[in-house]
């Protein structure tokens, strides 16, 4: 029988958590501005091209991380009742669950290749069709790799190492960045000299995080796969957390995917001020995306530990550091506004458009986007993580993607309707029932079975 341990969190021991969190956000943007600028060099069909199966792997992303999110739940809240060998057996179970999952959908996505490039994607030129083609067949190799990547991380995130996962992000963007300016610029490749240091970073990062994880210096170390059987308690709880929330984020992205085609129909105007205002956007919301991952590690010991009082305690100071760091990000991100637009240098009337968007995105996302979104982390890493997916898809679907449709083209918004819908409908759909039921306390019922 496990005891329970005795939570405390220093505010040092937070900052120490957070910061390299918030570092590797600022390291991902800038990687992947950088990427987009030589990405470019290679010519408009491969620009086509990579964005295209860059949406596919993005989504990939999504779900992994999703996934891996919910098994560092599991293995936090044992730790949090002292059960250090059901931990370390949670995350090799999240490690084999990665492994069957992510070769799975990897066979799925070169079986239906000719369909997703020819079918979902749509009509496109030959030349941006020979771009794709070329580099999904050498990204979709690293599939099994970012979901290696993403449940080392998780279990890193889960052990407090977020120092580890920086090191980590770094050597992989480096190899990244590095291998694209060899091969594009040095070689003189064309979209595989993007799409092979895509590839072989994944998988080096994978295979860092991997043998770090077989050092047993660490809490969470894994053992002889050879010998390794799964369990069906504590697979059953690492899939109650984790699949759930693959679902959702998989469906948001999908979500993102059906508004960008409603967008493309808008005009040249929308079609650019969308895009850099989803690139502010990204850069509004990066403190709280930080903190959020945070979240994940101190309040599932503390549901683990049973202390319901001390995860209300901590969810409060984070939701507080989180609305003083995001108010002062984004009113630095509002006066330097004109000048990151003036560095984009689009037309006057996409310029108006992002400005705007950025105005109003900004502005919900100091407002609004923490109840909509640090709430409902916090409940998954309850184990409350059903309730959270249909609020999440329903929301999505309902306020977001109609919406967006009611707004951009009945009201004729236009793509301001599709911004208005995204931050302030779903947003506050959002806000509204996942408040409910954390104050409602339903999340204290949801903790993991032993």
């Amino acid at each position: 029988m496990n005891t329970v341990k005795h939570i405390d969190f220093s505010n040092r021991q937070l900052v120490k958590l957070i910061w390299p969190l918030i570092l590797e956000q600022f390291l991902s943007l800038a990687v992947g501005l950088a990427d987009s600028i030589m990405v470019a060099q290679v010519g408009d069909a491969a620009v086509s091209g990579v964005s295209l199966v860059d949406s596919v792997s993005v989504l990939m992303v999504y779900i992994f991380s999703a996934m891996a999110a919910g098994g560092a739940a599991v293995c936090g809240q044992y730790l949090g009742r002292n059960g250090r060998q059901d931990a370390r057996s949670a995350g090799q179970h999240l490690m084999g669950l990665m492994v069957m999952v992510s070769l799975l959908i990897t066979g799925l996505l070169y079986l239906f290749k000719s369909f997703i490039i020819g079918k979902l994607f749509g009509q496109i030129d030959a030349d941006v069709m020979a771009a794709t083609n070329t580099y999904y067949l050498i990204v979709m190799g690293a599939i099994p790799g970012i979901a290696l990547y993403n449940g080392g991380t998780a279990l890193f995130r889960a052990m407090e190492r977020t120092d580890m996962t920086l090191k980590i992000s770094l050597i992989m963007n480096v190899i990244n960045v590095a291998g694209n300016a060899v091969m594009i610029f040095g070689m003189g490749c064309g979209v595989e000299g993007v799409a092979v240091p895509t590839l072989v970073s994944r998988w080096v990062a994978a295979g860092i995080i991997v043998i770090l994880l077989f050092n047993k210096k660490y809490l969470l170390h894994l053992s002889d796969f050879r010998k390794f059987r799964f369990n069906r308690r504590i697979l059953g709880n690492i899939i109650r957390i984790g699949i759930p929330g693959g679902v959702e984020n998989g469906m948001f992205q999908f979500g993102k995917i059906v508004l960008y085609s409603f967008i493309s129909t808008m005009g040249t105007a929308s079609i650019t001020a969308n895009a850099v205002g989803g690139t502010l956007s990204t850069l509004n919301v990066m403190p709280g995306m930080a903190i959020n991952l945070a979240i994940t590690t101190v309040i599932s010991q503390c549901i683990g530990a049973g202390a319901f009082d001390k995860a209300r305690y901590y969810y409060k100071k984070l939701v507080i550091w989180t609305y003083v760091s995001t108010a002062v990000w984004v009113g630095i991100l509002f006066l330097c506004l004109p000048g990151i637009l003036r560095i984009y240098n689009v037309a006057p009337e996409a310029s108006v458009l992002a400005r705007n968007i950025e105005l109003l995105h900004g502005t919900s996302t100091a407002l609004i986007w923490i109840p909509a979104f640090m709430t409902p982390t916090f409940l998954r890493s309850a184990g409350d993580a059903t309730f959270t997916m249909v609020v999440s898809v329903l929301s999505m679907w309902l306020g977001r993607v109609l919406g967006a449709f009611i707004l951009g083209k009945y009201f004729g918004l236009g793509v301001m309707g599709v911004w208005l819908a995204h931050t302030i409908i779903d947003w506050l759909v959002r806000s509204g029932f996942f408040n409910y039921r954390y104050f409602k306390g339903t999340w204290m019922n949801k903790a993991i079975k032993d």
